[in-house]
């Protein structure tokens, strides 16, 4: 144990790194280097020999569809992500109620990508994504000297100088990464979980001199580097092998012993057997920076130092392999459509050259000795005898049609597999040509691949970046970056096929809704915002202002509406009066009603006390009279009785 511990620790940082470095090289190429070299030449249509799909196949054409694939893809990404100019938002904690902050760092930001061309390198690294998988792009921080046209009063302000001002200022930088150019701890799934990755790649000789000139890389002696091919760029071009160094970037753990042994190299006069080493200060691992150039010269060693001790790397696959760091994109996704599209293709290629061009069966034995058998427009032909007998025109019939419907229904199953198709292409080339419904219903499933893409990208590559690139600028530049804690949000939309989708929708809505509706406006409203109209801004204000109402119109309604509530208070003082005097003439009728009765029966009364004084013998006829003169009462009775009932329900419907 104390042998091999002496053996690692006798190991210099540097060779640890590159060990680490040649054996992650080692594990991209036996898994992914084919494949991806294999993607980019399908996607530049480019021909290769391993590409052939039969040893006797001649022609060379590459089917353009998963090129159109590709494009399509992204262009739907960065039209979602970059089509409204503004591409990412900020916002703060609740707590604090000043915005000012927030708008100051959001613009201040937006010009400093802008002066970058952030959006540049963003889109080259979703492109990179689309082909290969995965994209990958590196935050570099640079000091650079800003130059701005100036003027200056001289001779005591009689004249104007015009010249530069020149002043320092930190940028940071997305440099996109390619495949072969990035390694990582193959047991590890993103960029945080892993021991470390590394940016292997050939740099100009120039720039490593005067990284070392500015001190910030040690003053080595580089070399010259060694040719190396899978490293470049472009494999299809010569190598160029002048002033070119081979630059290793190291962002991860390194030994501590290791990283301690490489920041405090001992002199030649150093008597290091009086150095104490503390065995618990070097165990375990630090986060470091490590630079080497051509495989062994160590031209920068550092603790990591961000703020944040986050490692300047981020990338995003295009569909998550689950497990892996490498993901899927649109290349793998119609590889096996498109070789199949080529192999249809080339076929058809091949036989049309045999069933068009023409040939001759000969009898060799009856032609000119030395004769030189050609075929074209006044060629004479000498042989040896009867030339019907001895040529004889050759073909090998007509070519097959079917082959190319074939290719037509190859090139919608790249589609298919892809999930990239052009808007002007969508009628025909989703379900035939499909009723309205159905297209809507393929468009619902192509616009949700288009949106889990989006997504995937903006949580794993847009916020991150943006982030990492906030807390850089408030390390190095705090004077224009105050240190806060700032969420960042993309402020991405839909791309174009999902406006267009979204765009008929609306339309359909508004034909059903009249213009006097109260939503007709905010529909037009979404309608031209969907829309990729160069005076869109304008159209939107211009609408915004025939919303508002007009303060004339305004006040003329309100004096409308109050000569009408004066009108309606009138028509109620009417109404009052009217039912006062029913109400009084209600109680009169009710009061005769109630008397009525009594003054009948008192006179009745009356007559029969005379009668009965009187006497005589018309006792029986005045008796009989009587008699009728009770029933009438009690008729008269009832009838005032009910005349207080109606009186009295007529004063309950009056009120």
């Amino acid at each position: 144990m104390d042998d091999n511990k002496d053996v690692f620790t006798s190991q210099k940082l540097e060779n640890w790194v590159m060990d680490k470095v040649e054996r992650w090289r080692d594990h991209y190429q036996s898994n992914y280097q084919e494949k991806f070299d294999e993607y980019y030449r399908l996607w530049r249509g480019i021909w290769a020999a391993e590409d052939k799909t039969r040893e006797s196949e001649r022609s060379r054409l590459i089917s353009p569809a998963l090129q159109q694939a590709v494009e399509s893809a992204v262009s739907e990404v960065e039209e979602a992500t970059f089509g409204r100019g503004k591409w990412f938002d900020i916002k703060d904690d609740r707590k604090d109620q000043n915005n000012g902050d927030v708008a100051y760092l959001r613009e201040q930001l937006s010009e400093d990508f802008k002066f970058t061309k952030t959006r540049k390198a963003v889109a080259e690294c979703i492109l990179n994504s689309a082909v290969f998988g995965t994209g990958m792009g590196e935050l570099v921080i640079d000091e650079i000297q800003e130059m701005k046209p100036a003027t200056q009063p001289i001779m005591d302000g009689a004249m104007q100088a015009v010249g530069v001002n020149i002043a320092p200022r930190v940028v940071v930088k997305l440099k996109p990464i390619l495949p072969q150019n990035f390694l990582i701890d193959p047991v590890s799934s993103s960029i945080e979980d892993a021991l470390g990755v590394a940016i292997d790649e050939f740099v100009p000789k120039h720039q490593v001199d005067m990284a070392i000139q500015a001190g910030i890389y040690r003053d080595e002696d580089v070399g010259e580097a060694y040719q190396d091919t899978d490293l470049e760029a472009d494999k299809e071009l010569s190598t160029f092998d002048d002033d070119k160094v081979r630059l290793t970037k190291y962002y991860g753990l390194v030994p501590k012993h290791l990283f301690n042994a490489a920041m405090n190299e001992p002199e030649d006069d150093d008597d290091l057997t009086e150095k104490e080493e503390d065995d618990e200060d070097e165990e375990g691992y630090i986060e470091a920076m490590i630079v080497i150039a051509n495989g062994g010269v160590l031209l920068k060693v550092e603790e990591n130092p961000f703020m944040m001790q986050d490692r300047p790397v981020v990338a995003f696959p295009w569909d998550i392999v689950p497990g892996r760091f490498w993901g899927r994109g649109i290349c793998e996704k119609g590889y096996n459509s498109q070789k199949a599209l080529d192999a249809e293709m080339r076929a058809r290629i091949d036989a049309l050259a045999l069933t068009v061009h023409p040939m001759l069966a000969m009898d060799a034995s009856r032609m000119p000795r030395g004769a030189k058998l050609e075929v074209r427009p006044g060629k004479t032909i000498l042989t040896n005898g009867n030339p019907n007998e001895i040529l004889t025109p050759f073909r090998f019939g007509s070519l097959d049609q079917v082959t190319f419907s074939q290719a037509s229904d190859l090139m919608k199953m790249v589609q298919m597999a892809t999930g990239a198709i052009d808007a002007a292409g969508i009628p025909g080339a989703i379900n035939g040509e499909a009723a309205a419904g159905a297209v809507s219903m393929s468009l619902g499933a192509i616009i949700k691949r288009h949106k889990r893409t989006l997504i995937n990208f903006q949580e794993n590559f847009l916020i991150p970046m943006i982030q990492k690139t906030a807390w850089r600028y408030m390390q190095y530049d705090p004077d224009n970056y105050p240190v806060q804690d700032f969420k960042f949000v993309p402020s991405s939309t839909l791309g174009v096929i999902a406006r267009e989708y979204e765009v008929t929708q609306l339309v359909q809505l508004l034909q059903t809704l009249g213009q006097d509706s109260p939503m007709y406006p905010m529909l037009v409203m979404s309608v031209i915002d969907n829309m990729g109209l160069s005076n869109r801004e304008e159209l939107m204000a211009q609408l915004q202002q025939m919303m508002q109402p007009n303060p004339q119109e305004q006040e003329a309604q309100q004096a409308q509406q109050q000569l009408q509530l004066q009108a309606a208070q009138a028509q109620v003082g009417v109404l009052q009066s009217q039912a006062q005097e029913n109400s009084a003439r209600a109680q009169k009728y009710l009061v005769e009603a109630q008397v009525e009765p009594q003054v009948a029966q008192a006179k009745l009364a009356a007559a029969l006390a005379t009668n009965l004084e009187s006497g005589g013998a018309d006792d029986v006829e005045f008796a009989r009279r009587a008699k009728i003169a009770e029933l009438m009462l009690k008729e008269k009775d009832i009838d005032s009785n009910e005349r207080i009932a109606m009186t009295q329900m007529a004063g309950k419907m009056q009120q």
